[in-house]
């Protein structure tokens, strides 16, 4: 699965439902509240694969073979740790990219409206 197609996938699905592991805080919330919460979430989603998209290069050029190192093995929990770093910039606050996508998810809901 290409990056595009797994953004426009992840965006979909947090757009389309809420987590179950969403916080107390937007549960029994209603209306704008709710989908705020919601397009926050895929904003910082968006914004986690994003970065993680572009740290990819950076761990790709880590020589580390060694006596322990390299193989398939290792590729995949690249990719992982990867992912892992991505989510956890996102988290704490990221490069400003979430909070663009968030303005833009609401002014496109509000369009369609």
């Amino acid at each position: 699965m290409d990056a595009v197609t797994m953004t426009e996938t992840t965006i979909t699905t947090a757009l389309a439902r809420p987590q179950a592991g969403s916080p107390p805080a937007t549960r029994g919330t209603t209306g704008a509240a709710a989908g705020q919460e919601t397009a926050r979430r895929a904003a910082q989603e968006f914004e986690a694969l994003f970065l993680a998209e572009m740290l990819s290069p950076v761990f790709e050029s880590v020589d580390t073979d060694g006596l322990f190192g390299g193989g398939e093995g290792e590729k995949i929990f690249r990719s992982l740790m990867v992912q892992e770093y991505g989510k956890a910039v996102a988290s704490a606050g990221g490069v400003g990219i979430a909070a663009t996508v968030q303005n833009e998810i609401l002014r496109m809901q509000e369009n369609q409206r």
